[in-house]
């Protein structure tokens, strides 16, 4: 008996959790919509209105925003860490080391590599994040030319 409640019970829970999430999206696809709406009226007010019609209107955009601002921060931090599972464990690799097709496939690869102070890639070089970590990878070979240990630090 105790059992069945416990597992009813964790049923329940993995329910919820995808729940809460598209409550937090619609949240915020809410808040967008404010945000648009109180500026389209910011325009009407600058068109027709006077001083303080204006300054109402900015006030309502500030809050709008503000608001808007808070539904993404509580997203992104009730997903950041939640239940991050890589297909891997992870494992400390060494230049020269040759990687596995599926450890530099496209999902491993970051698109941009300017925001993070490293040089690009060269030539049939990429980009490959494993954990922390940031490898620069041959892409026909898989070997490892390049590491940047814990080079995304959870913040």
């Amino acid at each position: 008996m105790k059992k069945m409640k416990f597992l009813t019970a964790g049923l329940i829970a993995a329910m919820m959790v995808p729940a809460a999430a598209q409550a937090q999206t619609r949240e915020i696809r809410k808040d967008r919509q404010e945000l648009r709406e109180e500026q389209r009226d910011l325009r009407n007010a600058q068109r027709r209105g006077d001083r303080g019609d204006i300054r109402e209107a900015r006030r309502d955009v500030r809050d709008a925003r503000q608001d808007l601002r808070e539904s993404q921060r509580d997203w992104r931090r009730e997903t950041r860490y939640q239940n991050y599972r890589a297909p891997f464990r992870y494992q400390q690799f060494r230049v020269g080391s040759t990687l596995r097709s599926n450890y530099y496939a496209p999902a491993y690869r970051p698109a941009w590599d300017s925001r993070w102070g490293v040089p690009r890639a060269g030539r049939n070089l990429t980009y490959v994040r494993h954990y922390n970590d940031l490898l620069l990878v041959k892409m026909r070979s898989g070997k490892v030319i390049r590491i940047y240990r814990n080079h995304f630090r959870w913040r």
